[in-house]
């Protein structure tokens, strides 16, 4: 357990981001897979949105805008694609849907999905039902792991779609997208990844894995306000995916406000619509622009070393005292990274037998430590600003629940 680095990096990467997090003063935080906490420089972001909000009105409109641009240039850093590709959107439904519904489909299509998926990455392609698309879900393993096999067997000549969790939200499996995206374009799909409970620990260079199309919100592991995340269509989709959702942003001359003769935008900023959450775009601005500093771009970063590190000796922990996990991802026991062969991630679900997972819940708050319950079972998930003392205080708190 803990940060052991051959040369110190782990531990200055992971000292240097827990500076940053307050919440850490108060909490053993584990609820990343619900909502993040704000870092200290995010906070202040909003804060000073607020009060020049308040003193100067529109005044300070164009400062704004220009934050939101730069957190379009941040995204295109952490995507590894141009700006064009992306748009600034409130959450991943919102971001699931423009593709869902801009997309191109006939009648006798078909999509493959997971079926244990989020609702947000399944309810809208079962309303293409409606467009007599066909929405073949996938089962997964009893364990909660897909497989790629019975994804690539659900395809064929008429799927014009395959959507994937990157990361599980109750199992916290991550699928390895490089081999996935391979298998799905030499089928001839394309492929769409909800990327909230990965993007801001793992890297996705979408020059190296070519998705098609992504979509994540930034208030998990990129611990940013709610309301503002990202949708990334590759520039060769922009004109693939119709303007179902458009408005006085989504044109060239945006602000003529003018709808004759008016021609949208060749970049994906076109399904933005209307007026921007400033406030949240300015928040997201300042977490991504500390989770870039750190290097959660890059591959094999240290933030995604430290997240799967803190995850297996957690794990060790809950084994110790008896919990049982009702999805099994293994240990990968060499050495953490973020590389596509370690299905692991900062996500861990757990039971104890004849204990209320929400009284648990419950007495852990008491004690200082906070995760959430998902289908019947604790799930924790760590980021990389945790440390020792963290996993302690939840290994006391458990302990003292599990007495006899």
């Amino acid at each position: 357990m803990g940060f052991v680095g051959t040369d110190g990096l782990e531990n200055e990467v992971v000292r240097a981001f827990r500076a940053e997090m307050p919440v850490a003063a108060g909490w053993a935080y584990f609820d990343h897979a619900a909502v993040g906490p704000l870092p200290k420089r995010t906070a202040d972001a909003v804060r000073q949105w607020a009060l020049d909000a308040s003193i100067d009105g529109d005044v300070r409109w164009p400062e704004w805008s220009a934050a939101a641009n730069r957190l379009r240039g941040a995204a295109s850093e952490l995507f590894h694609c141009s700006k064009q590709e992306i748009a600034l959107i409130p959450n991943t439904t919102f971001g699931i849907n423009i593709i869902a519904n801009g997309y191109p489909w006939r009648a006798g299509d078909s999509l493959v999905v997971l079926a244990n998926e989020f609702p947000s990455n399944l309810l809208p392609w079962l309303e293409l039902e409606k467009r007599g698309v066909e929405v073949r879900r996938v089962a997964v393993d009893a364990d909660g792991r897909p497989s790629l096999d019975r994804i690539r067997a659900a395809i064929d000549g008429s799927t014009r779609l395959v959507t994937v969790s990157w990361v599980g939200y109750a199992t916290g499996y991550r699928l390895p997208l490089a081999d996935l995206c391979e298998m799905v374009h030499r089928a001839g799909a394309q492929l769409f990844v909800d990327a909230i409970q990965g993007l801001g620990v793992f890297p996705l260079d979408t020059s190296e894995i070519p998705i098609d199309y992504a979509a994540a919100d930034g208030h998990k592991w990129m611990l940013g306000p709610e309301g503002a995340g990202f949708l990334y269509i590759r520039e060769s989709n922009l004109e693939r995916i119709a303007p179902v959702m458009v408005g006085w942003g989504s044109i060239e001359s945006s602000h003529e406000f003018n709808a004759e003769g008016a021609v949208y935008k060749y970049a994906a900023s076109r399904y933005e619509g209307g007026s921007a959450n400033h406030v949240g775009l300015i928040g997201l601005e300042a977490s991504l622009k500390l989770l870039l500093e750190l290097g959660c771009h890059l591959p094999d970063n240290q933030i995604a070393r430290a997240v799967l590190r803190n995850a297996a000796g957690i794990r060790g922990v809950l084994r110790r005292i008896g919990a049982v996990f009702p999805w099994v991802v293994p240990d990968d026991h060499r050495e953490p990274a973020a590389n596509s062969a370690n299905s692991s991630s900062g996500i861990i679900s757990f039971q104890f037998s004849g204990k209320d997972p929400y009284e648990v819940r419950r007495r852990l708050l008491d004690a200082g430590v906070v995760l959430s319950v998902r289908h019947g079972a604790l799930r924790i998930a760590t980021h990389a600003y945790n440390n020792q003392e963290d996993i302690e205080r939840l290994e006391k708190g458990l302990v003292k629940i599990c007495e006899p």
